[in-house]
């Protein structure tokens, strides 16, 4: 007997019972942002928006599989058309990141555009006892942030660290477990930890 058949209808009834599940959180996640025509918010990813649904934006035809968090202090994310964005990746922003078109950042990759925490121990441990009395802060003054900015087609591997005020060129490849804290030119490779420029990537 062919069960070959039998088998596929099985595995589509399957998945559309894991899309059914997956519907009220994917709702949610909707409600949380602003997706573009075709934009795919996948099971494994979490929104969590401090700010107006328009401060995070999906670009039409993206596919995003990370977490997108802006600060209750402040933050914006926006990603442009037919990017991927990987799993375990964390992009977290209290200033700004922009994300051009086509762009792909692999899985476990950190894009943060602040510190997340004051120098001052006495004022990390103020905002220790802020967040967990009365929520978290609408002002953080003293938190250093500053708008990070990747450009179109660019790509960034897996488990690297992006950190605030960087901005990496139209083009540009960041190597496998790189630490990028300063700015990357177009079409340039970079590597390592701090990331320094080892090659040219084609256009």
């Amino acid at each position: 007997m062919n069960r070959g058949p039998l088998l596929k209808l099985l595995a589509a009834a399957w998945r559309g019972v894991g899309a059914l599940l997956h519907w009220p959180a994917a709702r949610k996640k909707r409600w949380r942002c602003v997706l573009g025509e075709g934009a795919v918010l996948h099971p494994s990813s979490r929104i969590r928006n401090g700010q107006p649904r328009t401060h995070i934006e999906v670009g039409a035809g993206s596919q995003v599989l990370a977490e997108l968090q802006t600060m209750g202090h402040g933050g914006r994310i926006r990603i442009g058309q037919r990017c991927f964005v990987g799993e375990g990746t964390r992009i977290w922003s209290a200033a700004s990141v922009t994300i051009g078109d086509r762009v792909l950042i692999s899985h476990g990759v950190n894009i943060h555009d602040n510190n997340a925490h004051a120098v001052s121990a006495a004022a990390r441990a103020r905002h220790f006892d802020d967040i967990f009395s009365s929520g978290h802060p609408s002002t953080l003054d003293d938190v250093p942030a500053a708008p990070i900015v990747i450009g179109n087609d660019a790509w960034i591997g897996f488990n690297a660290v992006v950190l605030k005020g960087v901005t990496i060129g139209e083009g540009a490849i960041v190597g496998a477990c790189s630490l990028v804290t300063r700015d990357v030119p177009p079409y340039a490779k970079v590597v390592g930890s701090p990331a320094r420029v080892v090659g040219t990537a084609e256009r």
